[in-house]
């Protein structure tokens, strides 16, 4: 395992170097998105008013508080990302996406598209909120505000982590890797309870 600092936007080489259990923290720009956000892109057919080429998203909808004309982040945490599987392999495909956060991981459609283009999974420590709004600078721009809060975020974010590389771009799954292991050691106990 290794610890990696990259800056957005990321290239494919960044991320194709990063295997299962690596250790990554971001600097530079990331992108907030939710359900609403890429229901929009995707059913309805609205391009994204911003280029998420070489872009990180994250699965978030804020808490944040708008002062003056500006919003300042109150509390930013992660959602589960496994509902919006259908979304993420043409995000990864027709818009250059390079990197997921989120909780709970994704599944098999996605890991393929991550494993053909060169993105990966980076799982963020649930109830971490706290720390993480502490890792954001700046909500540098708001787009799709109608959809308040699954706005599309662009935060600005200073050592944004330590986040685990928990599905990479050559098919390594952290989450299948520990639901395989789970499995046989439940086989063993099972054996061990002459239950089999």
């Amino acid at each position: 395992m290794a610890d990696y600092r990259l800056m957005t936007p990321v290239t494919e080489a960044d991320i194709r170097q990063l295997r299962i259990g690596d250790t990554v923290t971001l600097d530079g720009v990331i992108f907030g998105i939710r359900d609403r956000t890429q229901r929009r892109i995707f059913d309805e057919g609205i391009e994204p008013p911003v280029d998420l080429r070489g872009g990180i998203c994250l699965h978030t909808a804020p808490n944040v508080k708008k002062e003056g004309d500006h919003y300042v982040p109150v509390c930013i945490g992660t959602t589960t990302s496994t509902r919006m599987e259908r979304f993420t392999p043409p995000l990864i495909e027709r818009y250059g996406v390079r990197g997921v956060i989120g909780k709970g991981g994704l599944l098999d459609g996605s890991v393929a598209a991550m494993q053909r283009f060169g993105a990966c999974y980076l799982a963020i420590v649930g109830g971490a909120a706290a720390l993480e709004t502490t890792q954001i600078d700046a909500i540098e721009a708001v787009y799709w505000e109608d959809l308040m809060p699954e706005c599309i975020w662009q935060l600005r974010v200073s050592g944004l982590g330590p986040l685990t590389v928990a599905i990479d771009s050559h098919g390594g799954n952290l989450y299948a890797q520990v639901k395989q292991q789970a499995a046989e050691r439940l086989r063993g106990i099972y054996e061990e309870l002459g239950l089999t």
